[in-house]
């Protein structure tokens, strides 16, 4: 599970839940320069994904991740759902701040779409 947050706190509420889980963490990076070297390691299994990172617009690594199949969440304060899910529709879209509970709930459907297709 790929974490990508620039807000210290948030990021790690987001890689404890992940943990929590059962799920192995990636990251959480804080911006998309690093989350991209990670990838080239090979791809997550699901990505939660701020939008607005320490260096700009997370889209490139976004773009890479749907390109190879993986599934995204999007969890953003900066950027409405409606927006993001114009351009990547087939993504999760969750407004910061997200309930702890909607988080895990659209995070394991989206770690179980990936394993089913």
């Amino acid at each position: 599970m790929l974490v990508v947050e620039d807000e210290f706190i948030i990021a790690l509420d987001l890689s404890e839940t992940v943990k929590d889980l059962g799920y192995a963490l990636e990251g959480p990076f804080p911006d998309k320069k690093r989350a991209l070297a990670s990838i080239r390691g090979g791809m997550p299994d699901c990505a939660i994904l701020d939008i607005q990172t320490s260096d700009g617009e997370v889209y490139p690594l976004a773009d890479e991740l749907v390109e190879a199949g993986v599934p995204i969440i999007f969890h953003s304060g900066h950027v409405p759902p409606e927006e993001v899910r114009s351009r990547y529709p087939d993504a999760v879209a969750c407004s910061k701040p997200c309930p702890p509970d909607q988080l895990i709930e659209v995070l394991q459907e989206a770690v179980a779409k990936a394993h089913a297709g």
